[in-house]
């Protein structure tokens, strides 16, 4: 049995949400206030018997419309619908618990229990006069909050709500909802053995190689551990005695007070006995850490983010312990259930990709049943699977949710078809740079390090702040925008619906003819058909035609024209033809660059191709150019272009050019500023995006 489905109505942030589990780890992920906490604390309203199920005004929707509030007092309800698992034991504990929870009887069974917070009915004809000539929703909150809120009650429902059968709190029982929150206190939680959790732990484990010897018999497990306890006790004994006997001089002069002052009488006086138990040596043990070395450290001296790991893994102990029927009889636990909040919040990044190993490993070996984890770490994210991701976020008010492992899949032919190859892509190259696409509230999506680095740059001569739109820019590689893309896609109901923006290059390519085994080469723009006898030409067209310019689509792609453009390095030269900002220190041939910039509002054609020294390439640009029909002025911005593009390497150059591009941008508005053009496809992308 799993948590599959829970539905959420007026509570806190959430109208009306329905979010899907699966079985094994769910990574909860979305920007602050999306509503993660807040699914938690829904859950933990039904299973978790410390939590105050008594609530507050604050606690609904707050958004429910004034002719709803007039109409019938608002309640919420929170209704968690379970699942038959896979090779599940059907004559197991799981099913007996929720037998009255069935809501459907054929394989796979479901089970469903609602916890509904409502105005009773005798209450709720007054209420509706009370607010009956009220014009304003806060006005009606202020009269729930001061006179009607102390008559809400709750109830959670087993089975369909309309019957009206309240939960067996016996079967309530047997789900461990087990929650750490963000904020917590492992130290003070656990690592004296006077505290619950570990002496709990420890009393179960000991003797544990007895208990666990499957080639005892419980009977021959039962003789074995009052043997030892038969030894303890009797050694117990002997210490308590040889105690006693050392206090017994000391014994008749405390005792002798007692006599003075009267506390002796009727033949009576005060005395020492006592009795040593296993139970109360436990309060003795602490934690410590042991080193290779053999030097020990007490645990409160070890650093927080191990000693968070340490916790969970004894909260998993009691998790065991408590779930064992053998153990505690009836007692037992039959649904462990780990949630945990915000794990990176003492977790240094290596030890996150171990958490969640660590989480997997627990659930394999069937320690724990479900486990819910709430995160903004890129870590944790990339480390999990795209199946446990489930993203929620805001679109305007509401709180929408996601699924990216689901947004692969695609109907055809009336049959589900998952997208394996770009699924898979996806979860290979989901780093922790990447992941920040789940969380970010609008996207570019980019070919290489160059754009990355520059486009924030960019953004800031428009005056634009990419940080303030909170715009993630992010590097796929190469082109491979729509493997990503599909987690964007919204023909799938399960994508995240989120603006990106795709800047991809133009990058003319040609083949010859008529050779076998020939492939597509890059070529310059002015290249581009001049010998259409000897080469057939594309340009790299393909994601634009598959995302055609929509208005209302979350989806555009960006790139240069057809007629001239190339990469991100060529169309920079040939839109600031004569800057010398692009002169890096790091770019090859500056001299011979820097010469046809200065070349460029005074020289010919023929000049400028002069300049170029002889090279296989240069040749190569010369022949093109003399052929093309292009006009001279954009001969001139091709020729610097052509040159610039091949003379740049691509992470080392973009990252000095960010450099001089800041450093220029502070000085603008003074004589030292110097114009810089940004290519238009770039300046449109970021226009549309941060629209």
């Amino acid at each position: 049995m799993y948590i599959s489905k829970i539905l959420i109505e007026n509570f806190r942030s959430f109208e009306k949400i329905e979010v899907d589990f699966h079985e094994g780890i769910n990574v909860l992920i979305g920007h602050n206030n999306s509503g993660k906490s807040n699914l938690l604390t829904a859950m933990a309203l039904i299973f978790d018997s410390t939590v105050n199920r008594q609530l507050e005004v604050d606690d609904f929707y707050n958004g429910i419309n004034i002719d709803e509030l007039k109409n019938s007092a608002p309640k919420i309800k929170i209704t968690v619908i379970m699942s038959q698992s896979k090779n599940e034991d059907l004559m197991g504990d799981e099913l007996v618990t929720v037998s009255n929870w069935l809501t459907a009887l054929e394989e796979p069974y479901t089970a469903q229990v609602q916890y509904e917070y409502f105005l009773p009915l005798g209450e709720e004809e007054n209420y509706k006069k009370r607010v009956s000539g009220l014009s304003e929703a806060k006005e009606i909150w202020r009269i729930i909050k001061n006179e009607y809120i102390r008559y809400y009650t709750y109830k959670i429902w087993a089975g369909n709500p309309d019957n009206q059968v309240v939960v067996d709190s016996e079967n309530l029982r047997k789900f461990d909802y087990q929650f750490l929150n963000a904020i917590r206190d492992v130290e003070r939680d656990m690592f004296s053995g006077r505290n619950t959790l570990l002496k709990r732990v420890i009393d179960f484990f000991i003797d544990y190689e007895i208990k666990s010897d499957r080639r005892l018999d419980e009977e021959q497990q039962a003789k074995k551990i009052k043997e030892r306890k038969d030894e303890f006790a009797e050694k117990a004994r002997q210490i308590v005695d040889k105690l006693q006997e050392r206090l017994k001089a000391g014994n008749r002069e405390i005792l002798s007070y007692a006599k003075d002052i009267g506390a002796s009488f009727d033949k009576s006086e005060p005395n020492f006995e006592g009795e040593l138990t296993e139970s109360e040596i436990y309060s003795i043990l602490h934690l410590i850490i042991k080193q290779e070395t053999g030097m020990t450290l007490p645990i409160d001296k070890n650093g927080l983010g191990y000693n968070n790991l340490i916790f969970m893994s004894l909260l998993l102990a009691k998790m065991q312990v408590d779930a064992d029927g053998k153990y505690l009889g009836s007692n037992a636990k039959v649904f462990p259930m780990l949630v945990i909040e915000e794990p990176e919040a003492h977790l240094h990044p290596t030890m996150q990709d171990k958490f969640i190993k660590f989480l997997n490993k627990n659930i394999k070996e069937k320690k724990v049943k479900q486990i819910f984890v709430t995160t903004h770490s890129t870590f944790i994210t990339a480390a999990s699977q795209l199946d446990a991701l489930i993203c929620l976020y805001r679109d305007g008010i509401n709180v929408c949710v996601a699924y990216p492992g689901k947004a692969f899949e695609s109907n055809k032919g009336g049959e589900k078809v998952i997208n394996e190859t770009s699924k898979k892509y996806v979860q290979r190259f989901l780093d922790a740079t990447k992941s920040n696409m789940l969380f970010a509230e609008k996207i570019i999506m980019v070919e290489g390090i160059a754009e990355q680095l520059l486009i924030p740059i960019m953004a800031e001569y428009e005056g634009i702040s990419l940080a303030d739109n909170h715009v993630a820019v992010l590097q796929v590689g190469g082109r491979y925008f729509e493997h990503f893309l599909w987690l964007f896609d919204l023909k799938n109901s399960s994508a995240i619906n989120r603006k990106v923006a795709c800047i991809t290059d133009i990058d003319p390519i040609r083949k010859k003819k008529g050779v076998k085994g020939a492939t597509f080469t890059k070529c310059y723009p002015y290249e581009y058909g001049i010998e259409g006898e000897i080469y057939e030409y594309q340009y790299n067209t393909a994601l634009i035609e598959k995302y055609p310019t929509q208005e209302d689509s979350n989806i555009q792609i960006f790139s240069q024209n057809k007629k001239d453009g190339k990469t991100l390095e060529y169309q920079l030269a040939l839109d600031n033809p004569s800057s010398t900002l692009l002169l890096t220190e790091s770019i090859s041939n500056a001299n011979e660059i820097e010469e046809l910039m200065n070349m460029f509002n005074q020289k010919s054609v023929d000049d400028m191709l002069e300049r170029l020294h002889d090279s296989m390439e240069n040749n190569r640009i010369k022949t093109a150019i003399q052929k093309s029909k292009w006009e001279d002025y954009e001969k001139k911005k091709a020729i610097i272009a052509s040159r610039y593009l091949n003379s740049v390497g691509k992470g080392e150059n973009a990252l000095e050019l960010a450099s001089l591009l800041k450093d220029n941008l502070l000085l603008k508005g003074t004589d030292d500023y110097k114009e810089f053009i940004i290519p238009d496809y770039i300046l449109n992308a970021i226009k549309w995006v941060c629209k």
